[in-house]
């Protein structure tokens, strides 16, 4: 903590155990860039300003922090094992994290990483929870092999039906016994050709915070599927029941509700595929054009769970009118898309530039927050900036 800090803690041994300098809820996470939002320390929880995230490959250091338990200490990846198992495998193997590099041929992509519930601040009644407004996402490169590859190599099993993962994270509590998280993936998603084991990003080790020497990696998925500190995979031939697979956990009631309603746990459906989504990167909130601009320049990114986005729109109007945008195609699958648009404004004044994306089936994003739900998950409405025009 020390070297995270710049100097040496004067009587750090005293400091109570499990307890952070407090220098860390004042200034940026270890690793993270400076201008991040941080929503939580026990555990780390982190956003990424919209502004920030304006590169087409998300730098690591602007990669959003969703962690639901303490980071493992005294890492060392030379000696950091992964094991397959669970009662759908045929052999029961573990491999070291050097084995899996020389074993297994490597693939990197860039895949959408997005918390279940990134714009939870939004829903009223407000929702329990970190209340993230649109930065708990990014779409940076990652590198690793492919997950089927290695259940393969293991063999499974007729009944194989679903993947769970564990971690090496800590329990708040410090109770080695507990498990923080562990959650996962039916077969299907498990061996699509992007779903990695990853030890990358951006052609770097993973950062401590984002998982650090392994994790998971399924893009266009809530990324509570994509297990951290990756020590363990388990095949299952039911829906796996670890920690936050069951009760209210990554769940929204499978049918439309209204706000405050009681939902019951059977009336709930497991979150799969993300719904549509855009932001707007540049220019900031809160933009002035001086006298005799009237017209601005407006990019971002936009991107659809298991989908592609097909158009992307913007409005100045509040939605009377929309703007058709130029928009990319995605480096690969799974990754998001970039758009660009330049809109003029009429007259002097107070104005809003609200994003709107389509995905390719046909699904738009609405315009303010979609149907409620008991956890504030899948929030997927309009962005929007303020722009002045004096």
């Amino acid at each position: 903590m020390g070297i995270a800090i710049g100097a040496p803690i004067v009587f750090g041994h005293n400091l109570p155990k499990g307890v952070w300098p407090v220098v860390f809820s004042e200034e940026p996470i270890p690793g993270k860039h400076p201008g991040l939002s941080i929503l939580n320390d026990k555990p780390w929880n982190a956003e990424t300003p919209a502004h920030l995230l304006d590169e087409k490959v998300t730098p690591a250091d602007k990669l959003f922090v969703r962690n639901n338990g303490k980071v493992p200490e005294d890492i060392d990846k030379n000696s950091w094992t992964l094991e397959i198992g669970g009662e759908s495998v045929k052999n029961v193997k573990t491999y070291t994290l050097n084995e899996l590099k020389q074993k297994f041929k490597h693939y990197s992509y860039q895949l959408t990483l997005e918390c279940g519930g990134n714009g939870r601040s939004e829903f009223n009644p407000p929702a329990k929870g970190n209340q993230w407004t649109t930065g708990a996402v990014g779409c940076p490169k990652w590198t690793g092999i492919r997950l089927k590859d290695v259940l393969t190599d293991v063999g499974l099993k007729s009944d194989a039906v679903y993947i769970g993962y564990y971690g090496k994270d800590v329990h708040l509590s410090g109770d080695p016994s507990k498990v923080v998280i562990s959650r996962g993936v039916p077969i299907s998603k498990a061996m699509e050709d992007e779903a990695l084991i990853a030890w990358a990003l951006n052609d770097e080790d993973l950062p401590l915070m984002n998982g650090y020497p392994l994790r998971l990696i399924f893009g266009g998925w809530p990324a509570s599927t994509s297990g951290k500190w990756l020590s363990k995979i388990v095949v299952r031939n039911k829906v796996h029941d670890g920690p936050k697979m069951t009760g209210f956990s990554y769940k929204v009631p499978c049918e439309t509700v209204a706000p405050g309603t009681d939902v019951l746990e059977e009336d709930m459906c497991i979150i799969e595929s993300m719904p549509v989504k855009s932001i707007i990167t540049y220019p900031k909130s809160g933009a002035v054009l001086s006298e005799g601009q009237t017209s601005l320049s407006l990019r971002g990114h936009a991107w659809a769970g298991d989908l592609e986005v097909s158009e992307m729109h913007v409005s100045i109007d509040f939605g009377a009118s929309w703007v058709k945008c130029a928009l990319s195609k995605p480096v690969n699958r799974l990754a998001w898309q970039h758009w660009n648009a330049e809109v003029s404004f009429p007259k002097k004044g107070y104005y809003e530039v609200w994003a709107k994306a389509t995905d390719s089936n046909g699904k738009m994003q609405p315009m303010v927050v979609p149907g409620w739900n008991p956890r504030g998950y899948l929030n997927n409405a309009c962005h929007r900036i303020a722009v002045k025009v004096i």
